[in-house]
Protein backbone atom coordinates (compact mmCIF):
# COMPACT_ATOMS: atom_id res chain seq x y z
CA UNK A 1 0.00 0.00 0.00
CA UNK A 2 1.01 3.41 -0.49
CA UNK A 3 2.51 5.37 1.78
CA UNK A 4 0.50 8.48 2.95
CA UNK A 5 2.59 11.90 3.83
CA UNK A 6 1.13 14.40 6.54
CA UNK A 7 2.32 17.76 6.97
CA UNK A 8 2.84 19.62 10.61
CA UNK A 9 0.19 21.40 11.06
CA UNK A 10 2.25 24.94 10.55
CA UNK A 11 -0.95 26.13 8.90
CA UNK A 12 -4.49 25.91 9.15
CA UNK A 13 -4.62 24.09 5.17
CA UNK A 14 -1.51 22.35 6.43
CA UNK A 15 -3.31 20.82 9.13
CA UNK A 16 -5.78 19.62 6.58
CA UNK A 17 -3.24 19.02 3.57
CA UNK A 18 -2.00 14.79 2.97
CA UNK A 19 -0.32 14.03 -0.29
CA UNK A 20 1.27 10.18 -1.25
CA UNK A 21 4.95 9.65 -0.30
CA UNK A 22 6.31 8.82 -3.72
CA UNK A 23 10.02 7.56 -2.61
CA UNK A 24 8.49 4.74 -1.31
CA UNK A 25 7.50 3.45 -4.51
CA UNK A 26 8.49 5.06 -7.58
CA UNK A 27 11.53 3.92 -9.26
CA UNK A 28 11.93 6.19 -11.97
CA UNK A 29 13.44 9.20 -12.59
CA UNK A 30 12.34 11.08 -16.09
CA UNK A 31 10.14 9.58 -18.35
CA UNK A 32 10.55 7.60 -21.87
CA UNK A 33 10.61 10.57 -24.37
CA UNK A 34 9.11 8.53 -27.24
CA UNK A 35 6.05 7.34 -25.15
CA UNK A 36 5.16 10.86 -23.64
CA UNK A 37 2.77 13.54 -25.44
CA UNK A 38 1.43 16.96 -24.44
CA UNK A 39 -1.89 16.84 -23.31
CA UNK A 40 -4.40 19.59 -24.38
CA UNK A 41 -6.67 21.75 -22.91
CA UNK A 42 -10.50 21.77 -23.61
CA UNK A 43 -11.94 23.47 -20.96
CA UNK A 44 -14.86 21.17 -21.21
CA UNK A 45 -15.77 22.99 -24.21
CA UNK A 46 -16.30 20.33 -27.77
CA UNK A 47 -15.42 21.13 -31.39
CA UNK A 48 -17.68 24.57 -31.63
CA UNK A 49 -16.69 25.93 -28.01
CA UNK A 50 -20.02 25.03 -26.29
CA UNK A 51 -19.40 24.00 -22.93
CA UNK A 52 -20.53 20.18 -22.11
CA UNK A 53 -18.81 19.66 -19.27
CA UNK A 54 -18.75 22.37 -16.63
CA UNK A 55 -16.23 22.89 -14.15
CA UNK A 56 -13.05 22.45 -16.02
CA UNK A 57 -10.10 25.04 -16.66
CA UNK A 58 -7.18 26.05 -15.82
CA UNK A 59 -4.99 23.42 -14.71
CA UNK A 60 -0.90 22.64 -14.88
CA UNK A 61 0.59 21.58 -18.05
CA UNK A 62 0.57 18.25 -18.38
CA UNK A 63 2.80 15.41 -20.37
CA UNK A 64 0.88 12.27 -20.58
CA UNK A 65 2.41 9.04 -20.93
CA UNK A 66 0.76 6.70 -24.09
CA UNK A 67 -0.19 3.53 -22.40
CA UNK A 68 -0.75 -0.13 -23.78
CA UNK A 69 -4.16 -1.21 -23.03
CA UNK A 70 -4.13 -4.31 -25.22
CA UNK A 71 -2.17 -6.83 -22.75
CA UNK A 72 -0.70 -8.06 -25.78
CA UNK A 73 2.60 -9.99 -24.86
CA UNK A 74 3.03 -12.91 -25.95
CA UNK A 75 5.95 -14.20 -24.11
CA UNK A 76 5.82 -12.07 -20.94
CA UNK A 77 7.25 -8.44 -19.87
CA UNK A 78 9.89 -7.27 -17.74
CA UNK A 79 9.14 -4.03 -15.89
CA UNK A 80 11.88 -1.25 -15.58
CA UNK A 81 10.45 1.10 -13.58
CA UNK A 82 7.21 2.05 -11.76
CA UNK A 83 6.34 6.19 -12.74
CA UNK A 84 3.65 8.69 -11.96
CA UNK A 85 1.23 9.96 -14.93
CA UNK A 86 -0.10 13.22 -14.24
CA UNK A 87 -2.95 11.99 -16.43
CA UNK A 88 -4.39 9.76 -14.41
CA UNK A 89 -4.63 8.54 -11.00
CA UNK A 90 -2.83 5.39 -10.76
CA UNK A 91 1.10 4.45 -11.56
CA UNK A 92 2.17 3.20 -14.61
CA UNK A 93 5.10 0.61 -15.22
CA UNK A 94 7.45 0.79 -18.35
CA UNK A 95 8.59 -2.57 -19.45
CA UNK A 96 10.27 -4.67 -21.97
CA UNK A 97 8.35 -6.74 -24.16
CA UNK A 98 10.05 -9.95 -24.29
CA UNK A 99 9.24 -10.80 -27.53
CA UNK A 100 10.54 -7.97 -29.69
CA UNK A 101 12.88 -5.68 -27.07
CA UNK A 102 9.51 -2.98 -27.44
CA UNK A 103 9.29 -0.55 -24.47
CA UNK A 104 6.07 0.27 -23.42
CA UNK A 105 4.08 2.06 -20.54
CA UNK A 106 1.59 -0.11 -19.16
CA UNK A 107 -0.46 0.34 -15.86
CA UNK A 108 0.64 -0.15 -12.45
CA UNK A 109 -0.85 -3.27 -10.31
CA UNK A 110 -0.38 -3.67 -6.56
CA UNK A 111 2.38 -6.14 -5.68
CA UNK A 112 4.40 -5.34 -9.17
CA UNK A 113 8.02 -4.56 -8.79
CA UNK A 114 10.50 -3.08 -10.81
CA UNK A 115 13.26 -6.02 -12.45
CA UNK A 116 10.40 -8.73 -12.12
CA UNK A 117 9.36 -10.62 -14.97
CA UNK A 118 5.79 -11.30 -15.18
CA UNK A 119 3.98 -13.43 -17.71
CA UNK A 120 6.39 -16.17 -18.48
CA UNK A 121 4.92 -18.69 -16.22
CA UNK A 122 1.39 -20.30 -15.54
CA UNK A 123 1.30 -19.28 -12.03
CA UNK A 124 -1.93 -16.40 -11.17
CA UNK A 125 -0.06 -14.24 -9.62
CA UNK A 126 -0.69 -10.23 -9.36
CA UNK A 127 0.18 -8.43 -12.78
CA UNK A 128 0.08 -11.56 -15.03
CA UNK A 129 -2.66 -11.21 -17.86
CA UNK A 130 -4.87 -13.63 -18.57
CA UNK A 131 -8.40 -14.45 -19.84
CA UNK A 132 -11.36 -14.44 -17.82
CA UNK A 133 -12.25 -18.13 -18.37
CA UNK A 134 -8.88 -19.51 -17.14
CA UNK A 135 -9.08 -17.96 -13.69
CA UNK A 136 -11.36 -19.33 -10.90
CA UNK A 137 -14.14 -17.77 -8.72
CA UNK A 138 -12.98 -15.24 -6.20
CA UNK A 139 -9.60 -13.91 -8.22
CA UNK A 140 -9.47 -9.86 -7.87
CA UNK A 141 -9.23 -8.97 -11.66
CA UNK A 142 -8.65 -5.05 -13.32
CA UNK A 143 -8.02 -3.59 -16.39
CA UNK A 144 -10.81 -5.55 -18.02
CA UNK A 145 -11.62 -5.83 -21.95
CA UNK A 146 -15.25 -5.61 -22.83
CA UNK A 147 -14.51 -7.35 -26.85
CA UNK A 148 -11.57 -9.42 -27.18
CA UNK A 149 -8.89 -7.82 -28.40
CA UNK A 150 -10.22 -4.56 -27.94
CA UNK A 151 -7.88 -3.73 -25.62
CA UNK A 152 -9.05 -3.08 -21.73
CA UNK A 153 -11.97 -1.06 -20.95
CA UNK A 154 -12.74 -1.44 -17.45
CA UNK A 155 -11.34 -0.96 -13.66
CA UNK A 156 -8.47 0.80 -14.48
CA UNK A 157 -8.70 3.55 -11.55
CA UNK A 158 -6.28 3.65 -8.65
CA UNK A 159 -7.42 1.11 -6.16
CA UNK A 160 -9.78 -0.19 -7.74
CA UNK A 161 -10.36 -4.33 -8.74
CA UNK A 162 -13.34 -6.32 -9.47
CA UNK A 163 -13.92 -9.75 -8.14
CA UNK A 164 -15.21 -13.45 -10.64
CA UNK A 165 -18.52 -14.51 -8.90
CA UNK A 166 -19.17 -16.92 -11.61
CA UNK A 167 -18.84 -18.62 -14.61
CA UNK A 168 -22.02 -19.90 -17.24
CA UNK A 169 -20.38 -21.05 -20.34
CA UNK A 170 -18.89 -18.55 -22.66
CA UNK A 171 -19.63 -16.20 -20.08
CA UNK A 172 -18.09 -15.01 -16.86
CA UNK A 173 -19.65 -12.69 -14.58
CA UNK A 174 -17.93 -10.09 -12.55
CA UNK A 175 -18.79 -7.74 -9.69
CA UNK A 176 -17.21 -4.45 -10.39
CA UNK A 177 -15.87 -1.74 -8.27
CA UNK A 178 -19.66 0.24 -7.94
CA UNK A 179 -21.43 -3.23 -6.91
CA UNK A 180 -23.08 -3.96 -10.71
CA UNK A 181 -22.72 -7.52 -11.75
CA UNK A 182 -22.06 -7.89 -14.96
CA UNK A 183 -20.94 -10.22 -17.91
CA UNK A 184 -18.13 -10.58 -20.00
CA UNK A 185 -16.66 -13.15 -22.57
CA UNK A 186 -14.49 -15.77 -21.28
CA UNK A 187 -12.04 -15.22 -24.16
CA UNK A 188 -11.32 -11.51 -22.83
CA UNK A 189 -8.17 -10.49 -21.15
CA UNK A 190 -7.74 -9.11 -17.64
CA UNK A 191 -4.94 -8.15 -15.33
CA UNK A 192 -4.83 -10.74 -12.18
CA UNK A 193 -4.89 -8.02 -9.11
CA UNK A 194 -5.64 -4.88 -8.02
CA UNK A 195 -5.28 -1.68 -9.31
CA UNK A 196 -2.34 0.16 -7.70
CA UNK A 197 -1.28 3.49 -5.72
CA UNK A 198 -4.56 2.23 -3.71
CA UNK A 199 -4.36 5.03 -1.21
CA UNK A 200 -5.52 7.94 -3.48
CA UNK A 201 -8.88 8.01 -1.93
CA UNK A 202 -7.03 9.09 1.49
CA UNK A 203 -5.43 11.81 0.03
CA UNK A 204 -6.51 14.70 1.63
CA UNK A 205 -6.23 18.26 -1.30
CA UNK A 206 -5.98 20.71 2.05
CA UNK A 207 -5.99 23.46 -0.72
CA UNK A 208 -8.36 25.04 -2.77
CA UNK A 209 -5.05 25.60 -4.87
CA UNK A 210 -4.28 22.10 -5.24
CA UNK A 211 -7.56 21.36 -7.14
CA UNK A 212 -7.19 24.52 -9.70
CA UNK A 213 -3.83 22.63 -10.62
CA UNK A 214 -5.52 19.72 -11.49
CA UNK A 215 -7.92 21.69 -13.59
CA UNK A 216 -11.03 21.61 -11.35
CA UNK A 217 -12.93 24.81 -11.41
CA UNK A 218 -15.29 25.94 -8.43
CA UNK A 219 -18.76 24.40 -8.30
CA UNK A 220 -21.32 26.44 -7.35
CA UNK A 221 -24.76 25.41 -5.76
CA UNK A 222 -28.09 25.94 -7.89
CA UNK A 223 -29.70 27.87 -5.07
CA UNK A 224 -27.06 30.88 -4.58
CA UNK A 225 -27.86 31.58 -8.49
CA UNK A 226 -30.58 33.81 -9.67
CA UNK A 227 -33.85 32.33 -11.14
CA UNK A 228 -32.31 32.86 -14.38
CA UNK A 229 -29.24 30.53 -14.35
CA UNK A 230 -30.80 27.56 -12.10
CA UNK A 231 -34.29 26.30 -11.11
CA UNK A 232 -33.05 26.67 -7.31
CA UNK A 233 -32.17 30.09 -8.01
CA UNK A 234 -33.90 32.94 -6.31
CA UNK A 235 -34.95 34.21 -2.80
CA UNK A 236 -31.74 34.50 -0.11
CA UNK A 237 -30.18 31.39 -0.47
CA UNK A 238 -31.12 30.21 2.62
CA UNK A 239 -34.51 28.93 1.52
CA UNK A 240 -35.37 25.66 0.32
CA UNK A 241 -35.40 24.45 -2.96
CA UNK A 242 -39.08 25.03 -3.53
CA UNK A 243 -40.07 22.22 -5.78
CA UNK A 244 -40.95 18.43 -5.49
CA UNK A 245 -37.25 17.24 -6.14
CA UNK A 246 -34.25 18.62 -7.53
CA UNK A 247 -33.20 19.44 -10.98
CA UNK A 248 -30.13 19.71 -13.12
CA UNK A 249 -29.43 23.96 -14.39
CA UNK A 250 -31.49 22.28 -17.75
CA UNK A 251 -35.31 21.37 -15.57
CA UNK A 252 -34.12 17.65 -15.39
CA UNK A 253 -34.67 15.52 -12.72
CA UNK A 254 -31.58 14.95 -10.51
CA UNK A 255 -29.94 12.60 -7.50
CA UNK A 256 -31.03 9.18 -7.88
CA UNK A 257 -32.70 9.28 -11.23
CA UNK A 258 -32.04 6.40 -13.79
CA UNK A 259 -30.72 8.09 -16.94
CA UNK A 260 -28.87 4.52 -18.54
CA UNK A 261 -31.05 3.90 -21.87
CA UNK A 262 -33.13 0.36 -21.09
CA UNK A 263 -32.95 -0.07 -24.76
CA UNK A 264 -29.41 -0.01 -25.20
CA UNK A 265 -28.13 -3.52 -26.27
CA UNK A 266 -25.20 -4.15 -24.02
CA UNK A 267 -27.70 -4.18 -21.18
CA UNK A 268 -28.40 -7.73 -21.76
CA UNK A 269 -25.00 -8.38 -19.88
CA UNK A 270 -25.64 -6.42 -16.66
CA UNK A 271 -27.23 -9.57 -14.24
CA UNK A 272 -27.35 -6.53 -11.59
CA UNK A 273 -27.08 -2.74 -11.13
CA UNK A 274 -25.33 -1.25 -8.76
CA UNK A 275 -26.97 -0.59 -5.38
CA UNK A 276 -28.34 3.09 -4.15
CA UNK A 277 -25.98 5.31 -2.84
CA UNK A 278 -22.93 8.05 -3.36
CA UNK A 279 -22.66 6.63 -7.04
CA UNK A 280 -25.16 4.34 -7.31
CA UNK A 281 -28.89 4.60 -8.85
CA UNK A 282 -32.31 3.72 -6.96
CA UNK A 283 -34.29 0.96 -7.74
Amino acid sequence: MSTIKVYKPTTAARRKTSVIDYSKILTGDKPYKKLIVRKARSGGRNDRGCITTRHIGGGAKKMVRLVNFKNNFSKGFKVNTIEYCPGRTAFICLVTDLHDGQKHYILHTKGMTAGRTYGTTEDIEAGAQKKLGDLPPATQVCQVEINPGQGSKMIKSAGNYGTIIGKDGDYVSIKLPSGEIRKFQAKCLCVVGQMGNDAHGLVRLGLAGRNRHLGVRPTVRGKVMNPVDHPHGGGEARNSIGMKYPKTPWGKHANGVKTRDKKKPSGKFIISRRPPGKHGNKK
